[in-house]
């Protein structure tokens, strides 16, 4: 078996401990020595550079093209599986190698990058976002037209349910499908034209009935919820994450440190919902003046959540915003009181443990999956992280550099 050592770098570990000078040994897409001095039969010389762990984001939909309502209605069904490939390849560009898609993405659309058809991060999915009638998944339009981002197809069950029994079966439709993670919606939202983000979606007896069959079959649940009853549901039905949490009060932090839940904030989105709108896309009446609205208050929350020690891992809701731009939520994270190093860790080996997969991948160290990233220049300056990549392995292959 082929040893390559990337000699004479420093090396960010992912666990949060400062860059120091080592050696990384890959042989068989693992990690198998990491130290001074290593031998290997292939030398890559990264003197001068910095290897970092494969980056994470824990919120994208890579079916999702932007937020342009006209647009999306006059392209072809399986136009997105194409614009998927695209997206994904944009997302590998930023040295992101693992992504958990929050709805959209199919079993097909991960065995194809698995299997090596396309190129992309490593994928978890939750193919469909659940939503009550008239909650954040639902895109009716007083026309009667529905204008969802995911509409149901073989491979992706509908999203819309009513009722503990409905949720009770969608959620094993949903299973069966092939999901890693089920995706609720709690609250209203930016992007949905008929409701408001600070109002609570779905009751707890159609939540706990959600929990009972995620649980039963080991599966984690991930929360979409921004209004503060929501968030509260949420977390006491038992979700594993909050996803944008932009109404988190001190009652809804305490519950997500009692019960170790993870928040997923998202900063970016509502800005990139500002930037489409700016830049002349058609969106439903209302959705800019809440993106507008919510802006202040999701980073005023955030910066509660890190002061009082949430865990936090990073996820950007990349295709409401153009995939390939996911490194533009580090600095806001940075922003909202965290250390660089800790915005690394949040996208690294906290993002992996949020995952369920933190003995695979997340940190460089032997026996993990060989995910790596290769950059110059400090590996703190967060805002000149992308464009200080040069070079990104997934499984000790080379696929950017």
């Amino acid at each position: 078996m082929t040893r390559m050592v990337l000699r004479g770098g420093r090396v960010f570990d992912g666990t949060g401990s400062p860059a120091a000078d080592a050696d990384v040994v890959i042989a068989g897409g693992r990690i198998v020595d990491v130290g001074i001095g290593l031998d290997g039969d292939e030398q890559v010389d990264v003197s001068g550079l910095t290897v970092l762990p494969g980056l994470f984001d824990c919120h994208v939909h890579v079916m999702v093209s932007g937020v342009d309502l006209v647009g999306r209605l006059q392209r072809p069904f399986s136009y997105q599986f194409f614009q998927a490939a695209r997206n994904l390849s944009a997302t590998l560009d930023c040295g992101i190698t693992t992504v958990r898609d929050a709805g959209g993405a199919d079993l097909g659309v991960q065995r194809a990058v698995a299997d090596g058809l396309i190129e992309g991060p490593a994928l978890k999915i939750a193919i469909t976002a659940l939503s009550q009638t008239g909650g954040h998944g639902d895109g009716w339009l007083p026309s009667g037209i529905r204008t969802s981002l995911m509409s149901p197809h073989p491979g992706r069950p509908g999203g819309i349910v009513d009722g503990p029994e409905e949720m009770r079966k969608r959620v094993r439709e949903i299973i069966r499908a092939g999901a890693d993670v089920i995706k609720v919606h709690t609250s209203g939202g930016v992007l949905s034209p008929r409701d408001s983000p600070r109002h609570a979606q779905f009751r707890p007896d159609e939540l706990d009935a959600l929990i009972a069959e995620a649980s039963a079959a080991g599966v984690p649940v991930m929360a979409h919820a921004q209004a503060t009853d929501g968030i509260k549901n949420a977390l006491r039905a038992g979700v594993r994450s909050i996803e944008h949490g932009i109404y988190l009060d001190d009652e809804a932090i305490d519950l997500m440190l009692a019960r170790g839940a993870w928040l997923v904030p998202t900063l970016v989105a509502p800005h990139a919902v500002v930037a489409a709108a700016n830049a002349g896309s058609q969106l439903p009446e209302g959705v800019r003046a809440k993106a507008e609205e919510v802006i202040a208050a999701h980073a005023d929350a955030f910066a509660r959540a890190v002061a009082a020690g949430v865990k936090v891992a990073m996820g950007t809701d990349s295709g409401v915003g153009p995939h390939g731009t996911n490194l533009d939520e580090l600095p806001l994270m940075a922003a909202g009181g965290m250390t660089p190093a800790q915005v690394l860790a949040a996208t690294t080996g906290s993002a992996a443990e949020l995952l369920g997969i933190a003995e695979e991948t997340g940190t460089v160290m032997p026996g993990k999956r060989a995910d790596l990233v290769v950059v110059a220049g400090h590996p703190l300056d967060l805002a000149s992280l992308k464009q200080n990549i040069r070079a990104v392995y997934a499984g000790g292959r080379k696929v950017r550099g």
